[in-house]
């Protein structure tokens, strides 16, 4: 038993040092933007980071990271790392988002770049890898976005993602392997999967409408057919309106100058509508024409959907309405293990961000009662003053009135 226990930490050890970890960013101290480079593209209207836990944590230290600090701007900062390429390996793309502001419109996501990448001129165009992360605007958008580059073209996942969409952190993490499959995880849970090829348009379609089919001409698609021994009864057709039996002429009402008078018109209670044929079973009914197929000739097959010959620059490129999300616990790896027990910990960061929220929530709470309570008692004390005002005034014109008598 000893034996095999220790088996299995050899084993575990053997892994962690052939785990490759391209990138591993927890915004430790305030010096973070040493390493990190902001955009400087021309026309745009950047927005500084600040380095911050924000207004509730965990953590002080450790749940700091770097958050928007200005509103209706867009944001652009980036860093490089060694070059290399997930050739036969995973590649694991991770990172938290804490959007404590209530984040009504904005994106919370990274893109990965190849070393062509100017970061001085990064924008919004900066043709990139990967695009993985949330988004958020109004009650219609709040998807995780998962784009990736394929000769050329971004291409959008085919699916409907759905983001967290509260105050706290969520840690995002993007899975690809080199059987071309892929998994999307929220908080260490799977929220979506399948292969690169069914849920991306990388590819022309593998089958198309034949070109040169078509539906017989004596094809009979309809269902059912009207009855031919159905007739219309003699009594059926009646008008949809008829003049309003309870109406009468106005007793001003002069012929000569308004016209000869008539009921308004009111809906026909034995109005039975169009009449139609009772319908029958088509004994001549083949079922819906299916359009057969064939093969595509532009259908080329790739085993190697999943691959990023080069990956050496990562960046936030974004654009927010209004300010205050958190990015951090950036990691880029192999080591899919060693991700999932980097995002483990989120329960406990969740936790305490909430307890501590919960309580600033109460404060305000008892704050906001006590400012509405003073407003009150001014309004109250204000009318006791006119009350007193209007007795006294009351007063002097008694006495006035005595006076004059």
């Amino acid at each position: 038993m000893c034996y095999k226990i220790l088996i299995l930490a050899l084993l575990a050890i053997v892994g962690l040092i052939n785990a490759n970890i391209y990138l591993e960013e927890k915004f430790e101290n305030e010096n973070w933007d040493d390493t990190w480079i902001y955009s400087k593209h021309p026309g745009k209207e950047f927005g500084k980071f600040a380095h911050t836990a924000g207004s509730f944590f965990n953590d002080a230290e450790a749940d700091k990271g770097i958050q928007t600090s200005q509103d209706a701007r867009f944001y652009a900062v980036s860093k490089q790392f060694d070059a290399f390429s997930n050739e036969d390996k995973p590649l694991v793309v991770q990172f938290s988002v804490k959007h404590e502001q209530n984040i009504d419109c904005g994106g919370g996501y990274v893109k990965l770049f190849d070393c062509s990448l100017d970061q001085t001129d990064m924008h919004g165009e900066s043709p990139y890898e990967i695009m993985f992360g949330p988004d958020i605007c109004g009650p219609g958008t709040k998807k995780v976005h998962v784009i990736f580059s394929y000769k050329g073209k971004n291409h959008l996942i085919n699916k409907d993602v759905r983001c967290k969409d509260d105050v706290y952190t969520h840690f995002y993490t993007l899975i690809v392997r080199p059987d071309n499959t892929y998994e999307v995880l929220i908080d260490n849970e799977k929220v979506e999967s399948g292969n690169l090829e069914d849920d991306w348009d990388f590819l022309a379609p593998k089958k198309i409408k034949d070109p040169n089919a078509k539906k017989p001409e004596d094809w009979d698609d309809k269902p059912t057919i009207p009855d031919p021994d159905d007739k219309k009864p003699e009594d059926w057709d009646k008008s949809e309106h008829v003049p309003d039996p309870d109406a009468t002429k106005p007793e001003d009402w002069d012929d000569e100058m308004d016209g000869e008078w008539e009921p308004p018109m009111v809906d026909n209670p034995e109005y039975k509508g169009e009449w139609q044929p009772k319908q029958l079973d088509n004994p001549n009914y083949k079922g819906a024409w299916e359009h057969p197929e064939i093969d595509n000739p532009e259908y080329v097959p790739d085993n190697k959907l999943y691959l990023r010959n080069e990956i050496c620059k990562l960046g936030f490129d974004l654009w927010q309405v209004k300010s205050g999300t958190i990015f951090d616990n950036v990691l880029i790896t192999d080591d899919i293990e060693l991700a999932h027990n980097a995002a483990a910990e989120v329960k406990n960061t969740q936790a305490g961000e909430k307890k501590m929220k919960e309580l600033q929530d109460e404060v305000q709470r008892k704050k906001d009662e006590e400012e509405a309570k003073k407003i009150s008692d001014k309004d109250d004390d204000e009318e006791d003053d006119d009350d007193d005002e209007k007795d006294e005034s009351k007063q002097d014109k008694e006495l006035n009135d005595h006076d004059e008598l």
